[in-house]
């Protein structure tokens, strides 16, 4: 089988080139590319290889991005150093992959599927689905753990433990913090809140994100509204969007 290698780290290169060469299986490889451009490059100038071994991170990015470029007309096993949960897709959607550092036997039982199965090209949809499932359980789960600032002239840090809630009116945000002190900052609600922890903050309506430790008082009404006294007081109340109320009921009570 006439075999196509996607790979920007040497090393790899070299140790994949020495496992083919000793495998059972006829192999022959017919070209090395080390990233996205230079794969293009290469479908553009050569037939198509039976078989690609395709790492998933290269210098130039994610190999995902080449077959938006070129048509990729045979099957590929990736490789990854991607640990096994994350990757969970590929089986399912009939993929294959190797686990780095790859291992003789590994690659052997890989290239023997290949032959006995006679696998397909990688499907669009395939892709999308993994690429999917990728950005889902890769990402990190690491949140802002202070902000830069501006009080009057200057910037200042403020660590997002020292926060009682986020606001927004007339187009500024701030931020007030439990020693009663309020500060504005460059981002929107919308963007702050991917940024912050969700066990400890809670995006009520459209001009609030608040931290679990400054909720006082919960009021009920009759007609389901909810509205909330917060620490540092505020003149005006909190009021939780009817939308969010079941959410936050959640978020409230774990």
């Amino acid at each position: 089988m006439n075999i196509l290698i996607i790979e920007d780290e040497y090393l790899a290169v070299q140790k994949l080139t020495k496992l083919l060469n000793a495998s059972s299986h006829a192999t022959h490889i017919v070209g090395v590319t080390d990233g996205i451009e230079s794969t293009v490059e290469w479908f553009k100038a050569n037939p198509s290889p039976d078989l690609i071994l395709m790492d998933i991170e290269l210098a130039d990015g994610q190999s995902f991005e080449i077959f938006n470029l070129v048509s990729i007309p045979c099957p590929v096993i990736f490789t990854t150093s991607y640990d096994e949960s994350a990757i969970r897709s590929f089986r399912g959607n009939s993929l294959d992959y190797l686990l780095k550092p790859i291992k003789s036997d590994e690659l052997e039982e890989a290239l023997a599927k290949f032959e006995r199965v006679a696998a397909r090209p990688v499907s669009a949809m395939a892709i999308d689905y993994l690429l999917d499932d990728l950005r889902k359980q890769t990402q990190p789960l690491t949140y802002k753990t202070q902000f830069l600032a501006k009080f009057g002239q200057q910037m200042v840090v403020v660590y997002t433990s020292d926060i009682a809630y986020f606001y927004t009116t007339n187009a500024v945000t701030g931020l007030y913090t439990t020693d009663k002190s309020s500060y504005v900052v460059d981002l929107t609600l919308d963007e702050l809140e991917p940024l912050l922890d969700p066990t400890h903050f809670f995006r009520v309506n459209d001009q609030f994100i608040i931290e679990l430790k400054s909720v006082v008082h919960i009021h009920y009404s009759l007609s389901g509204q909810l509205k909330l006294d917060v620490r540092p007081n505020r003149q005006q109340p909190v009021w939780v969007d009817q939308k969010r109320i079941h959410k936050f009921n959640e978020w409230i009570g774990r």
